[in-house]
């Protein structure tokens, strides 16, 4: 079983919308996802607006992936590397700590994680 950044067992980030690279509603990575899905994240306004502007328009439904476009409130998993740059920009989602992934923390330390975290 997946480890999240508590040490515990990896819960689930959302199933609706289904999220995780592997669409099965958990942030697990494996050798095949390059950009990290690690981070359960709460979308809010700004966050969308940031990555559409970085090129990963998330709002936007495309219907041929059976994807339905994200909204504020939404849950979602992220990669790494876009939230670091959303932090770095003041725009970084709150996290759910019991859904991030552990490996997260090659990326982001736990500090920085608990003054984002909220409760699923």
């Amino acid at each position: 079983m997946a480890k999240n950044v508590l040490g515990t067992d990896l819960k689930s980030c959302c199933f609706d919308p289904l999220t995780g690279f592997y669409r099965d509603g958990f942030c697990r990575t494996g050798p095949q996802d390059s950009g990290r899905h690690l981070v359960c994240a709460r979308m809010t306004e700004g966050f969308l607006e940031f990555t559409k502007g970085r090129g990963n328009d998330l709002s936007t439904p495309l219907p041929a992936y059976n994807f339905p476009g994200l909204k504020a409130g939404d849950q979602w998993c992220l990669c790494a590397l876009r939230w670091r740059e959303a932090l770095a920009a003041g725009l970084a989602p709150p996290v759910i700590l019991e859904a991030c992934h552990e490996n997260l923390l090659q990326y982001v330390d736990f500090a920085t994680l608990l003054d984002h975290k909220i409760t699923a």
